[in-house]
């Protein structure tokens, strides 16, 4: 019998964790779990969603994870990419004035409607909130290290770091039978 596969991509702000999730959806077929969507909803929810060590144990005693990719981009690259990035606050959908600009600037390409930059993705407050991701982070890399799951991934285009994970993910999931159709990748 096939069992699920279960990943998980961990990255500062900015990393692409996003951009990869639905590549790997889209090579794999898989299906995956937007952590910092979760995160919004439970910010304005008043819940909050640490990304803490504890959150990684109790994870653990619920599910195995298959392998962890952690995503280690530079702060200057960091800083272009969350200062150029504005989002669609109704779908979620995001933008980069760099290297993924709307047809018509300041308005989503579906609806028209405008688009809105977070306020923790402006300069001002990037410094604090990587800072804030390096010191929660470590301690569950450190984890995900012991358990031999973690691969790194250093470099500041996506699409130079892609072929790595794509190519890491096809040993993996064609070394078990994992059934693609429900797998996730939180």
């Amino acid at each position: 019998m096939a069992k699920l596969f279960r990943a998980a991509i961990m990255g500062p702000p900015g990393s692409g964790k996003g951009t990869i999730s639905e590549r790997i959806a889209q090579s794999f077929g898989l299906q995956y779990l937007s952590s910092g969507h979760f995160l919004r909803e439970s910010i304005s929810a008043n819940t909050g969603f640490p990304r803490t060590l504890v959150q990684a144990q109790s994870l653990n005693s619920l599910y195995q994870l298959d392998l962890v990719i952690s995503l280690n981009i530079p702060y200057e690259t960091l800083k272009d990419r969350l200062s150029d990035r504005w989002i669609h606050p109704g779908s979620g959908r995001v933008y980069n004035m760099g290297f993924n600009p709307p047809q018509v600037q300041g308005k989503d390409d579906i609806t028209g409607e405008p688009l809105t930059q977070h306020d923790d993705d402006k300069p001002e407050a990037l410094m604090a909130r990587l800072r804030h991701y390096k010191d929660v982070a470590k301690p569950v890399i450190n984890l995900y290290k012991s358990q031999g799951i973690l691969h790194s991934f250093s470099g500041t285009e996506t699409d130079r770091i892609w072929p790595y994970i794509n190519s890491l993910l096809s040993t993996k999931m064609h070394a078990q039978p994992f059934d693609n159709h429900q797998s996730q990748a939180p």
